[in-house]
């Protein structure tokens, strides 16, 4: 039987460096190529020994499909294709395209220029990556080869994401990537057809989660930001570059218009203006509301909102501001987060998940004291050499920190929602933590009664399918069949219908014996089945076959029963005849002989 195997290199009981691998129909396929965002060491990136001890990756791999431009789903790519190597085909959309290299730059400058580190990819070696990439649209299938195809849909979640349907002949798989089935005030719903795919491979983020309303949170996440406004505090607000940060952005501009504020508003640098570059761009990503109200006025042109600079940290007063990154690893948040967490006044707001490891994810968890890194750098001028001294400093964290959940991630009612709306055969959860997993997994198998996998990195997952063999059924067909009274075609409720299946032009289709005849050219032979009864009767053969024939009408009485002169009976479309036995005159042999169609007489 044919098989499909799911091999998680990352994202396997775990969240973050999403990185899958599927063997489909003889394929081989990498879902994202992410980095992980906790680790500093060989675990940021996915371990690609798993697919070759040496060489390239060029010959194990028929196509790469990022699913989106966030670091933790394509941070590794430059890694893999001009350090590892990889030669092949790259697919993502076009926003994922132009937005991706921007990022994967920026993770470079903080890694390289400012941490020192050595063995990374480099500028050249992210854009020679770039070139490899063909851009997807939306609800196009692409070739690959002659055998594989994939399919894009939109996936919500951040500008450009997109879950892909991949199939292969008569097996295929859905990979969803990160997702959200909730419209919010930038982006639409994800959705998907009704593909019945043989494994859907599902983020499981927030497994165990039930959002409460969208509206109440925003309600919260505004009154924090003024109380702290109102007492002079200062609001840090980390985001990842693209995404919740427009989302953010467009609720407090609304807030502060309509209450008419004036603590400054601030934005990472450069960041607001390319978020708006790109809006603009693939305007048609966005929700129905901006496509409407875009040629008016542009939802991401803020008039509360202004860039940030450094110097601004040490300003006196009330102030709210965006930086990146989202999960306060790094950058300018970690940065402004080490200014103001002496302050009781000031506030940290965390929108979104954070990974394991990451300064994000200690504060969440009640650490109020943090081990920081820190970096010397002294030069000799009368000698040509740099030291470098990494230090180690705690630091007290005063200020209030609050998770408020505006994650663009599926939650548990949305996950359940898309198996809804895709149908699979079989469920396989990536992307999340195992605790809650094995929630999911169990609820997901006693609703759907499919089964459900959960692999942990490096493991692997065979499932084995059974390829459906689509048959057109003419219409002369399933009109005789419902004038028979049988119901309507339903997928969900399979049925047995009787016809004739013929193949033409490497196509089949089921229609009546008569249609058959026609199409093909044929004549018609009727089967007809004969079996051979004795029994002792002294009688002659003309009397027993007339005691055979009484004794038929006598019971049963809603049949058509003849007593013919060439010396048969028949009933209905039975024969029934008789002969003695040569070696003896008292045994009868009685002939029986009746079409395939004839339904037994009991009597």
């Amino acid at each position: 039987m044919p098989e499909i195997k799911v091999t998680p290199l990352g994202a396997g009981q775990d969240v973050g460096r999403s990185c899958i691998l599927v063997s489909i129909g003889g394929k081989n396929i990498m879902l994202d190529c992410g980095m992980h965002m906790g680790y500093n060491d060989d675990r940021r990136f996915p371990d690609f020994s798993y697919i070759t001890q040496n060489g390239r990756l060029t010959e194990f791999l028929d196509c790469v499909i990022i699913s989106h431009f966030h670091l933790d789903h394509c941070g590794a790519l430059p890694y893999m294709s001009e350090m590892v190597g990889y030669d092949g085909p790259i697919y993502m959309t076009h926003p994922t395209k132009a937005i991706c290299p921007i990022l994967l730059e920026d993770f470079r400058k903080i890694t390289v220029d400012k941490k020192g580190e050595t063995n990374f990819f480099t500028s050249q070696m992210i854009k020679d990556c770039m070139k490899k990439v063909i851009p997807l649209n939306l609800h196009q299938t692409v070739q690959v080869d002659d055998e594989l195809e994939i399919k894009a849909y939109y996936a919500g979640h951040v500008l450009g994401a997109a879950m892909v349907h991949i199939k292969v002949g008569s097996e295929s798989v859905v990979y969803t990537g990160d997702y959200n089935m909730t419209p919010d005030r930038h982006l639409g719903a994800a959705w998907i057809d009704k593909c019945r795919p043989d494994i859907l491979i599902s983020e499981s983020t927030y497994a165990t989660t039930i959002r409460d309303s969208k509206r109440c949170r925003e309600r919260d996440f505004l009154k924090k930001v003024h109380e702290s406004i109102e007492r002079g505090g200062k609001v840090l607000i980390p985001v990842f570059a693209l995404g919740r940060a427009q989302e953010l952005c467009i609720l407090l501009e609304t807030f502060w218009e309509r209450m008419n504020l004036k603590a400054p508003i601030y934005f990472s640098t450069g960041l607001t203006e390319k978020a708006n570059h790109y809006y603009k761009l693939f305007i048609t990503w966005t929700n129905q509301k901006i496509r409407k109200t875009f040629v008016q006025r542009n939802m991401f042109e803020f008039k509360h909102i202004k860039a940030f600079d450094r110097s601004y940290a040490d300003n006196p007063g009330p102030m709210v501001v965006f930086a990146t990154p989202g999960m306060l690893h790094a950058g300018q948040s970690l940065q402004i987060f080490k200014k103001w967490a002496g302050n009781e006044k000031n506030m940290v707001i965390m929108p979104g998940y954070c990974v394991q490891g990451t300064i994000g994810h200690k504060i969440l968890n009640g650490q109020r004291k943090l081990e920081m890194e820190g970096r010397a750098t002294v030069r000799k001028l009368s000698f040509t050499f740099t030291l470098t001294f990494f230090l180690l400093c705690n630091l007290d964290v005063k200020l209030q920190v609050e998770y408020m959940s505006f994650s663009a991630h599926a939650d548990a009612k949305g996950i359940m929602q898309l198996i809804r709306m895709a149908e699979p055969r079989n469920m396989l959860l990536v992307h999340g933590e195992a605790v809650k997993m094995e929630f999911l997994k169990g609820k997901i198998e006693q609703e759907f009664s499919i089964n459900c996998y959960m692999p942990a990195n490096g493991e692997t997952t065979t499932v084995t399918t059974n390829p459906s063999v689509p048959v057109d059924i003419s219409l002369n067909l399933l009109k005789r069949e419902m004038a028979l009274g049988g119901p309507l075609p339903d997928p969900k409720k399979p049925r047995t219908m009787h016809g004739t299946l013929i193949m033409k032009e490497n196509s089949l289709k089921l229609v009546s014996s008569e249609q058959a005849l026609k199409e093909l050219g044929l004549n018609e032979h009727q089967l007809r089945f004969t079996c051979r009864v004795q029994l002792q009767d002294p009688h002659s053969d003309p009397d027993t076959l007339h005691r055979i024939y009484t004794h038929l009408k006598s019971v049963l009485k809603g049949y058509t029963i003849q007593h013919l002169p060439d010396g048969t009976v028949m009933v209905e479309s039975i024969v029934i005849k008789v002969s003695s036995s040569a070696e003896d005159p008292n045994t009868k042999v009685l002939l029986l002989s009746w079409s395939y169609q004839v339904t037994f007489l009991r009597c």
